[in-house]
């Protein structure tokens, strides 16, 4: 796996992809991260060197959730890179000092297959212990600080392409 710090842009931001995944009420999936004493956040994850956007969404989605690509349909995508800083007392002991936090494409994606076909057991270190889907703007109340505007600005942005009823 390649380190940190080989796949930052110029200004110290790595690429990263984020997952909003909704059902058909329009309500979105919610996870919360293991070991993270109830910190929960949507699916999100890294990109590897030279990996396009749409590959690593459908990677980090199986990865962490357990869905394949004919389990959801895209929806949306955010026009632009979305960034957030991430705080000095997050960044791990191995980060470069160039490193400043990520930037991310988010997408919104719509379950077309089973909820029974989530799971969180697909990479030999699982990310989240458990979900729950809520409404689509509760995440906006209960994200971590650093990221509520990255999550405002995705959310509004994606949100003209939510679909409610059957796909």
């Amino acid at each position: 796996m390649p380190s940190e710090i080989e796949n930052l842009d110029a200004e110290g931001f790595r690429p990263n992809v984020g997952i909003v995944i909704s059902n058909n009420l329009g309500d979105v999936f919610w996870a919360r991260r293991v070991g993270g004493d109830n910190a929960w956040q949507f699916p999100q994850g890294g990109m590897q060197p030279n990996e396009a956007p749409e590959d690593a969404l459908y990677r980090e989605l199986f990865e962490e959730v357990g869905l394949t690509p004919s389990s959801v349909k895209i929806l949306a995508v955010t026009r632009n890179w979305l960034r957030y800083r991430l705080p000095n007392r997050l960044r791990r002991n191995n980060s470069s000092p160039r490193f400043r936090g990520q930037k991310q494409k988010w997408y919104l994606l719509q379950l077309i297959g089973n909820e029974s076909d989530i799971s969180m057991n697909c990479s030999d270190k699982p990310e989240f212990d458990a979900w729950r889907w809520v409404s689509y703007w509760y995440p906006l109340t209960q994200i971590v600080a650093f990221k509520q505007e990255v999550y405002r600005r995705a959310l509004h942005e994606l949100a003209p392409a939510i679909q409610v009823g059957d796909t």
